[in-house]
């Protein structure tokens, strides 16, 4: 269950101008002043009343200005144009309802979206990120590894990873793998295989053991600039498939330092990892036999 997040200032204040009990006020205010202005018959006092009923009109007209800049503004369907008013009306409702709700988590910097739709939107995340020049060009993606052929049929996805490096962006892709994984032939054999499939993009490639991660860092999610992250669920599972995935547009910098303490730097980093890996398990794979416990006895040292 995710707590609702705590509105800013200047939230309060937007819905404060924005609420139908304000503007309701200053109509009223507004068409009470002139009455007012004409019952007292007094120049002075009308000259006074007036000047009230000028910066109320100002201010009605400001915060008409304010409400279409910060609102969406979409038209409503006739019911009467249905066939069946009454039914076509109820659905409307539920539609409108559905919809205000996702439009209200946008306007917190929050998105939720079925599994299935994730990738579509991670397509969308790159080419907004190409399109904007929004800086660093830069995406950190960690994988949580159970089945790398999932990763090999995305070919949108892989291909807007490659239209973000030739643009001159950078991708850095860390596989997340269980060690029981990496021990077995043909894991390992699909595993570089889609090391190799991403190297050619350009891609920079990195290995952790899920093992010896934290909960916290065992997460599928991908960091778009410093702009947003995408959380996903776990691939591979029936879960997954089922689950909801959320883009965060707010605390963006927690995730990238949670992706960098886990990528690493020298000989204990993700990259040597992958490295260390490659060298046990290649030579098995394009000509000798499979040596379970010599890959076993290479992923515990990783």
């Amino acid at each position: 269950m995710t707590t609702p997040p705590r509105r800013d200032m200047g939230t309060r204040v937007a819905e404060a101008l924005s609420s139908q009990v304000l503007n309701a006020l200053i109509g009223i205010i507004g068409l009470v002043v002139p009455v007012i202005a004409w019952a007292m018959q007094q120049k002075n006092l009308t000259n006074v009343v007036l000047a009230v009923e000028t910066v109320l009109l100002l201010l009605m007209i400001a915060n008409h200005m304010w409400l279409r800049r910060i609102y969406i503004q979409l038209r409503r369907a006739n019911d009467r144009d249905m066939a069946d008013a009454r039914y076509f009306a109820m659905i409307r409702s539920h539609l409108e309802r559905d919809l205000i709700a996702d439009f209200g988590e946008i306007a917190d910097g929050h998105l939720q979206v079925y599994a299935s739709e994730v990738p579509r939107l991670s397509v969308m995340l790159f080419r907004v990120l190409i399109e904007s020049g929004t800086q660093p060009q830069r995406v950190l993606a960690a994988d949580l590894t159970t089945n790398p052929n999932l990763l090999t049929v995305r070919r949108e996805y892989l291909a807007a990873n490659r239209q973000l490096i030739e643009s001159g962006g950078s991708v850095q892709r860390l596989f997340i793998c269980w060690a029981d994984d990496l021990a077995r032939a043909e894991f390992g054999r699909s595993l570089l295989q889609l090391v190799d499939h991403h190297r050619s993009l350009g891609v920079q490639c990195a290995l952790a053991v899920r093992d010896r991660l934290r909960a916290d860092q065992a997460i599928d999610f991908v960091v778009v600039s410093k702009a947003a992250v995408l959380v996903e669920e776990e691939q591979g599972d029936a879960e997954y498939l089922r689950g909801r995935s959320s883009v965060y547009f707010k605390s963006v910098e927690r995730w990238a330092g949670r992706f960098e303490s886990i990528w690493g730097h020298g000989s204990t980093s993700a990259p040597f990892a992958l490295t260390a890996y490659e060298a046990r398990a290649r030579p098995m794979i394009t000509g000798l036999e499979w040596d379970e416990e010599a890959v076993r006895a290479v992923v515990a040292q990783l």
